[in-house]
């Protein structure tokens, strides 16, 4: 009788712990999904050099960010970051990013948004409370193309480098003044009482959805890959 007790009493308990974590919401695995396909089409185009890729320590992207104005504007989205893990990459850490801008402007658009994170001091900002880009943490534009020989000195010191895709009335994107944090929210629906840099940098991998995997699978793809698949 005490050990069917157990039995009940360990059964309630996994059942409580598996509903209340690594429950993403739809919004979470679009979030994913949509990160997935924005990081290998931008993979497969060779945007970003080979040698970027392999000297980064996370990978930042925000799909579809959103900016909209009339006279007074702001720049909105949400997304994913990996962290090189072992051989492999991390958890995906749910992000979101929001710059508020002034101005007479008027127009819509919409961003994929690819932050190369370059050095251990850029990460440790990233998973702390937020960082304010240009500010708490150096951006640049990143370098285009196969190689990054022509890499300016502003780009081979910066914590980060960016990458955009733009569409719509607005060219191009300024990320300085824009604030950067991990979605506390999203990461304790997904993964429970673990923090930003536990997930990314903890000694213990943590469970990963089937999209998140597919996230990672697609940081470690390409033609010229080093890292392996988590």
């Amino acid at each position: 009788m005490n050990r069917l007790k157990t039995l009940v009493v360990g059964a309630t308990a996994l059942l409580a712990s598996t509903t209340a974590f690594g429950a993403p919401s739809k919004d979470d695995v679009k979030r994913l999904n949509q990160s997935t396909v924005v990081l290998g089409e931008i993979r497969n185009a060779s945007d970003i050099p080979d040698p970027i890729w392999s000297k980064a320590e996370c990978v930042v992207v925000i799909p579809s960010m959103k900016k909209a104005a009339f006279i007074i504007g702001g720049e909105f989205g949400s997304g994913v970051m990996s962290c090189r893990h072992g051989s492999g990459w991390s958890a995906p850490v749910f992000m979101q990013l929001a710059k508020g801008s002034a101005g007479f402007q008027i127009g819509a658009q919409s961003t994929d948004l690819v932050l190369m994170v370059m050095n251990r001091s850029g990460v440790d900002k990233l998973l702390g409370n937020k960082v304010t880009l240009g500010t708490d943490a150096s951006v640049a534009a990143g370098p285009v193309g196969r190689a990054a020989s022509a890499a300016t000195d502003a780009q081979m010191t910066a914590q980060m480098l960016s990458y955009s895709r733009a569409k719509g009335l607005f060219a191009g994107i300024d990320l300085a003044g824009g604030t950067l944090k991990p979605d506390g929210d999203a990461n304790a629906r997904v993964y429970g009482t673990v923090s930003a840099r536990e997930i990314a940098l903890g000694p213990k991998a943590v469970a990963m959805t089937a999209e998140a995997r597919a996230f990672t699978s697609a940081l470690g793809t390409n033609v010229r890959a080093t890292s392996g698949k988590k």
